[in-house]
């Protein structure tokens, strides 16, 4: 018998069978390390990572550090953070110098300039707030910087902005059966109807994400509703949301102006696409309106779309004008803080484990395109020739992408 046909004998006769080889897995890599800073306006109470989510991400060996006192106004204490994995830090600057620094509000330029360079900024930028100082500041340590609000998911939504959206339009019934109330001054009626007593009328200026959370809450509380938007898609989308019949319209002055005189609540949900909202309630419809009534301009962020409508803040949240009272509050999320903090981590835990399981932001920026429409600065020295030839982009979003903005 031939050599060959005698080796492959005996190694058939003891049942030798070929095994697979194992993935070959990275040693000695760097542990992402996560910052939780803590947010210094009075305004905002909202933190991005709950203790929960905290504990997975150090169960991954992700390092995370939060300042103390970062969760207190969403009812977190600090050994709640400690308790799950978390690195408790006094030093701002401590945290700030993270790979990854997760916040709410903006950063301003003297804490961008404790940042590390080449870390990672997930954020709410608010561009359209800032000048070029803030910008330049960013390019300057060549932070890869992420406005959460412009971050796409895999299926083109903007999970932040809906969720916030979903959150403020379940709040705003209830904070207007607050001031509907005799305690407030209100008109001194209950949001929805009794037996015997006509429902309150309510109508609702928009027919987004807000508007389909309003106007579910206003059912459920008993509440007629009105909803008027310019866009028939979206008056039709809301209808089969809600699963009935209510009434909807395009804006139009006489239409418009009838159902405000008989509102006790009104509801401006209106958010534009690019820019200002356009103003679709004038002065003189809010004259018109029943005295004691409650306007509350959920878009006033963006100019709102109510000509009496004026910035307010948690602090003091509502004023008068033709006896009517007025909220303009623009962060309503931040009013149910708790509720609000789980819902970003939800969002973001799953992205900050992506990150680290491909190595960082800018492998996120490479592999996920989604990822990218987020991304305002970037510290690699990318070609507009080959990122748009890789992803797609057009120039509007180049320019966002290489913080040409400004």
């Amino acid at each position: 018998m031939p050599k060959m046909s005698t080796e492959l004998s005996e190694l058939t006769s003891v049942s030798l069978i070929a095994k697979e080889s194992p993935l070959q897995v990275k040693k000695g890599a760097k542990p992402l390390h996560v910052g939780i800073p803590k947010e210094i306006s009075s305004q905002e109470k909202r933190v991005v990572l709950t203790p929960e989510a905290v504990g997975l991400l150090s169960n991954n060996d992700i390092q995370v550090i939060v300042e103390t006192g970062a969760g207190l106004s969403a009812k977190f204490k600090d050994q709640d953070y400690s308790d799950a994995g978390a690195k408790i830090a006094y030093s701002r600057k401590e945290v700030l110098s993270a790979d990854v620094v997760l916040k709410v509000d903006p950063l301003s330029v003297a804490e961008i300039a404790e940042m590390s360079p080449g870390c990672c900024l997930i954020s709410a930028l608010q561009l359209e707030k800032h000048d070029a100082e803030f910008i330049k500041a960013l390019n300057e340590k060549k932070i890869t910087a992420v406005a959460f609000e412009y971050l796409e998911d895999k299926v083109g939504g903007m999970p932040v902005v809906r969720a916030m959206a979903e959150i403020a339009g379940s709040t705003v019934m209830l904070i207007a059966s607050e001031y509907l109330s005799s305690v407030n001054e209100g008109k001194g009626m209950i949001l929805g109807g009794v037996t015997g007593v006509p429902p309150t009328q309510v109508v609702i200026i928009g027919a987004g994400t807000v508007a389909e959370y309003a106007a579910r809450t206003a059912i459920g509380l008993g509440a007629n509703i009105k909803v008027f938007d310019n866009h028939i898609y979206k008056l039709r989308r809301i209808k089969q949301l809600l699963g009935q019949q209510i009434y909807t319209s395009t804006i139009d002055n006489f239409s418009l102006g009838q159902a405000l005189s008989e509102a006790d609540v009104v509801i401006g949900a209106l958010r534009a696409e690019k820019g200002r909202n356009k103003i679709v309630v004038t002065e003189e419809m809010v004259a018109n309106m029943i005295h004691g009534s409650i306007i509350i301009d959920v878009g006033i962020d963006q100019g709102g779309c109510i000509e009496t409508a004026r910035m307010t803040t948690h602090d003091d949240p509502v004023y008068k004008m033709h006896d009517v009272i007025h909220y303009c509050v623009p962060n309503i999320a931040s009013r149910v803080a708790r509720t609000a903090s789980y819902s970003l981590s939800n969002i973001f835990t799953p992205l900050i484990l992506q990150m680290a399981d491909l190595g960082g932001a800018e492998e996120m920026i490479f592999n996920y395109k989604w990822f990218l429409r987020g991304v305002y600065t970037y510290r690699g020295s990318l070609t507009n020739a080959f990122l748009a030839r890789k992803f797609g982009l057009n120039h509007k979003e180049l320019q966002l992408l290489l913080a040409a903005r400004y």
